[in-house]
């Protein structure tokens, strides 16, 4: 009987080397079946805690984006805070300059009103010192005048002395103001001559002068134009009581009946002047313009600027020494050397210049 070959490989071995095998891969299957279960359990876990975390990630980045707007927010509201602060603090810093200005104005104002209360009533004693004067001195006027609306003026010129002259400039320049104006009227009929406005004012102000007169005082009233005449004729080369009233009168009169004609002759006043004894101790010049002529007539029919300077310094150096010449100047046309001229005159001399007003006195 033959010998059965022994193989290595055989069913059994086979069958033995199977069992081994899928017992291994039972046990392999059985252990890594609890691993997935329990690693499914940790992720399903983690997975929850990355959730939940990523959750309050996302809503940790909205709250953080609405606190930065939050804070931009506020930092804008700061910065404009800032800024209206500065610009109150400016406004206030203003309004305590202003304030402070105001205050110093009202204090001077108040020390201004304060002086001029005290002026005032230092006023107000003057006048009640004046209206006791005249009060005492009641009557002693020979004439009155009142000036438009019971006015009175203060120019400075006090009328006084004990001789007093009023000399007043009769030439056609005192019936306008203008060249023109005095050219039409000269033309007119004697009626409306008289009854210029500039010539009315002439009147009205030897009327106010012969008012002021002293009652002690003596005067003599002078027109002069090419020549010098009084308004009394037999009164010339001497004085009238301001006490007689007929006198005064009749020459005031007289002088209303006066027509302006001819040209200015300062230096025949001069003379006339000279001529008085004795001499005057003040005198009031009633005039508008410089002389147009000396002694004699000038040989042309126009006299320069220069020229009537010239007559003016010449009528001057005529008039005696220690005369105050008070001058009453109506501006004419076209004389603009007048007035310093008659300001310088009234300023050498001692006596007082006005150029009044249309409505004066």
């Amino acid at each position: 009987m033959a010998r059965k070959r022994f193989d290595t490989f055989s069913l059994a071995f086979l069958d033995v080397m199977s069992c081994g095998f899928g017992a291994v891969i039972l046990v392999f299957l059985i252990i890594n079946h609890a691993t997935e279960v329990e690693f499914q359990n940790v992720n399903r876990d983690a997975l929850s805690e990355i959730r939940r975390l990523d959750y309050e990630v996302e809503t940790g980045d909205l709250n953080l984006a609405e606190i930065r707007q939050a804070i931009e927010a506020t930092r804008k509201r700061i910065e404009n805070a800032q800024q209206r602060r500065l610009t109150i603090t400016d406004t206030l810093d203003t309004r305590r300059d202003e304030l402070t200005l105001m205050q110093a104005e009202t204090l001077a104002r108040i020390e201004h009103l304060n002086q001029l209360k005290t002026d005032l009533e230092a006023r107000e004693k003057d006048v009640e010192r004046l209206q006791a004067e005249a009060e005492e001195d009641e009557g002693s006027n020979v004439r009155v005048f009142v000036g438009e609306g019971d006015r009175q003026y203060l120019t400075g010129m006090k009328i006084g002395g004990a001789r007093i002259l009023i000399a007043v400039d009769i030439s056609a320049s005192m019936l306008d103001d203008t060249i023109v104006n005095v050219i039409r009227r000269r033309n007119m009929d004697e009626v409306r001559q008289r009854a210029a406005p500039k010539w009315q004012r002439t009147i009205a102000t030897v009327e106010w002068l012969s008012a002021q007169l002293p009652l002690d005082s003596e005067f003599q009233i002078i027109g002069f134009n090419t020549e010098a005449k009084p308004m009394l004729p037999e009164s010339a080369g001497g004085w009238l009581e301001v006490s007689d009233a007929d006198a005064l009168n009749d020459s005031i009169e007289a002088f209303k009946e006066i027509i302006p004609s001819g040209g200015t002759s300062l230096e025949n006043l001069a003379i006339a002047l000279g001529d008085l004894s004795p001499l005057p101790d003040n005198v009031y010049l009633i005039i508008d313009s410089l002389p147009t002529q000396g002694t004699r007539k000038p040989r042309g029919s126009t006299v320069s600027g220069r020229q009537r300077m010239s007559l003016f310094r010449d009528a001057i150096s005529r008039i005696p020494p220690n005369i105050p010449v008070n001058v009453i100047l109506f501006p004419m046309e076209g004389d603009p050397l007048a007035a310093a001229a008659y300001w310088d005159l009234a300023q050498i001399s001692g006596g007082a210049f006005i150029a009044p007003s249309d409505d004066w006195p």
